[in-house]
C-alpha cells in the first residue's frame, strides 16, 4: 500500500485534520461577537459529527456556514440559558467560600457535584441541536435541554468518556505545565476546539442510539 495513496488511512486522517482546522477557525471567527458562541457550536458539532460518520460534504466551510445560519437563532438561545447555568454555579462557588470551616468544605462538594451534573448534561446540548436542526424535527427549548441531561444520565458510559475527553483536553492544555500556556491558547486556536468536538462525536453517537 503506498503512503500517499488518496484513498489510503494516511491521507484520510490528513484531510479530516485539515477539515478540522478549517471548522475550528470558522469556530473562533464567528464567536467573537459571543452571543453567537451557541449557533457556532451547534455548527461546529454538526461538522464533527459528519465527519465522524463520514458523511461530510465536499466543502466543509460551507457546511458550517449553513448549518451556522439553520442553529442561529435556537442555538443562541439555548446558549443564553447555559450561560444562567454558569452564572448560578459561579455564585455558588462564591457563596460557599464565604462560609466557615467544616461548612465551607461541604458546599464546596456539593459545588464540584453540581458542576460535574451541569457539564455531564451541557456537553450534549450543542450536538443534539445539531441533529434535530439537520433532522427538522426540533423540540422545545426545555424539552430540547431535558433531552441533553436525561440522555446525559441513560447513556453514562459514554457522557463519563466524552466529560473525560474535554476535561483532560483542558487540564493537559492550561494546567499541566502553566508555561506552555501561550502555546496552549495558539494551539486551542488552531484546531483543538473542533478536535475535541470531534473525537467526543464518536461517543455522542452511541449515545444518541437511545433517542
Amino acid at each position: 500500500m503506498r503512503l500517499f495513496d488518496p484513498e489510503g488511512p494516511v491521507m484520510s486522517a490528513l484531510g479530516t485534520f485539515a477539515d478540522l482546522v478549517f471548522c475550528n477557525i470558522l469556530f473562533c471567527l464567528f464567536s467573537l461577537p459571543l452571543f453567537t458562541v451557541g449557533a457556532s457550536a451547534s455548527a461546529l458539532c454538526d461538522c464533527a459529527l459528519s465527519l465522524a460518520e463520514q458523511r461530510e460534504e465536499s466543502f466543509i466551510a460551507g457546511q458550517f456556514w449553513k448549518a451556522f445560519r439553520r442553529n442561529f437563532r435556537r442555538g443562541t438561545a439555548l446558549w443564553l440559558i447555559l450561560l444562567l447555568g454558569v452564572l448560578f454555579l459561579w455564585a455558588y462557588s462564591r457563596a460557599a467560600d464565604a462560609l466557615p470551616g467544616d461548612l465551607r468544605r461541604l458546599y464546596r462538594v456539593t459545588f464540584f457535584v453540581l458542576l460535574f451534573l451541569y457539564a455531564a448534561g451541557a456537553q450534549y446540548v450543542f450536538p443534539l441541536q445539531a441533529r434535530f436542526s439537520r433532522a427538522g424535527n426540533q423540540p422545545s427549548l426545555w424539552g430540547a435541554l431535558k433531552t441533553a441531561w436525561l440522555l446525559s444520565a441513560a447513556a453514562l458510559p459514554w457522557t463519563l468518556c466524552a466529560t473525560g475527553i474535554g476535561v483532560a483536553a483542558v487540564w493537559v492544555s492550561f494546567f499541566m505545565n502553566p508555561a506552555f500556556l501561550n502555546t496552549a491558547v495558539f494551539l486551542w486556536a488552531f484546531a483543538g476546539f473542533a478536535v475535541v468536538a470531534y473525537l467526543q462525536s464518536f461517543f455522542f453517537l452511541k449515545a444518541f442510539r437511545l433517542l
